[in-house]
């Protein structure tokens, strides 16, 4: 596999990772404006912007500093931004479809 295309398809995988983690913060817990901003940050791990980021930043610098906004990101959700205590949240109270069949009365 070639090192260019891996370091790509983690680049967006870890961008969708770090989407969804700004997505549950944007939903469920009590600071909306800090899921918008996870979701914006995710933008940069994202295909299209890394393109764009690669033509006027050297490689090496936009290494170090993709590391180390990434494990910001992932330091603050889980830490600060309580990520788990979320997930619990949103699993409790999101609504789930109702089958008769299942759930007999």
């Amino acid at each position: 596999m070639n090192s260019s295309l891996l370091k790509t398809t983690l680049s967006c995988g870890f961008g969708l990772l770090v989407f969804c983690i700004g997505f549950v913060n944007t939903f469920w817990g009590n600071d909306p404006f800090y899921g918008l901003v996870i979701i914006l940050l995710s933008v940069l791990f994202l295909w299209p912007v890394i393109n764009w980021v690669f033509t006027w930043m050297p490689k090496k610098t936009l290494l170090i500093a993709k590391i180390i906004l990434g494990v910001l990101i992932l330091w603050s959700s889980l830490g600060v931004g309580e990520l788990f205590e979320k997930i619990e949240l949103m699993h409790t109270h999101f609504p789930l479809p109702k089958n008769d069949k299942l759930h007999p009365n």
